[in-house]
């Protein structure tokens, strides 16, 4: 898929079929989560693999937008390891594009994935923090839930011209 066609079609998918993804696609996909830009190239991200049923479906408890995770195969939390970082405070700009690989290398690959907010809400971290044994020094960022979608994404433009200023506002 040709990298313009893969931004454009990349929707936020939140209904699953019943069928795994392997481990090696997993891998792929937190590979081209690794791969993304970094301050200082810190790197300063920490990855958690969720496949455990249970653990997806305790998910709306303490992040009621992630209720979908109940129903996917697969859900990867995005953390930023503050111990890791060279510049403070850019964790979240790292982990956020280590992110939007991870959904566009998801998308790539036939797959649908949601990114589902967990950063700056204080109850989500903790709720996310206690139920994943986190350190103290990881901070959770995002859960991106992950499985093979019901249904095909369209192409669509949302280019908008008033939103575009040059030299200036």
């Amino acid at each position: 898929m040709e990298v313009l066609e893969a931004i454009h079609t990349r929707r936020s998918v939140r209904k699953y079929e019943d069928k795994t993804v392997p481990e090696e696609l997993i891998k792929e996909l937190l590979s081209a989560a690794m791969i993304a830009p970094s301050a200082g190239n810190a790197q300063p991200w920490q990855f958690i693999v969720v496949d455990d049923h249970d653990k997806l479906t305790g998910v709306k408890e303490y992040s009621q937008y992630a209720a979908m995770a109940e129903h996917a195969p697969v859900a990867i939390i995005v953390c930023g390891d503050l111990s890791l970082e060279k510049y403070p405070g850019y964790w979240v700009q790292d982990c956020s594009a280590a992110t939007q690989n991870l959904l566009l290398a998801a998308h790539g690959k036939g797959l649908g994935a949601v990114w589902t907010g967990i950063y700056p809400m204080e109850d989500r971290i903790k709720g996310f923090s206690d139920n994943f044994n986190l350190p103290k020094n990881v901070i959770p960022l995002s859960l991106i839930v992950i499985g093979w979608p019901v249904h095909e994404q369209k192409y669509k433009d949302r280019y908008k011209e008033d939103r575009v200023h040059k030299n200036g506002w």
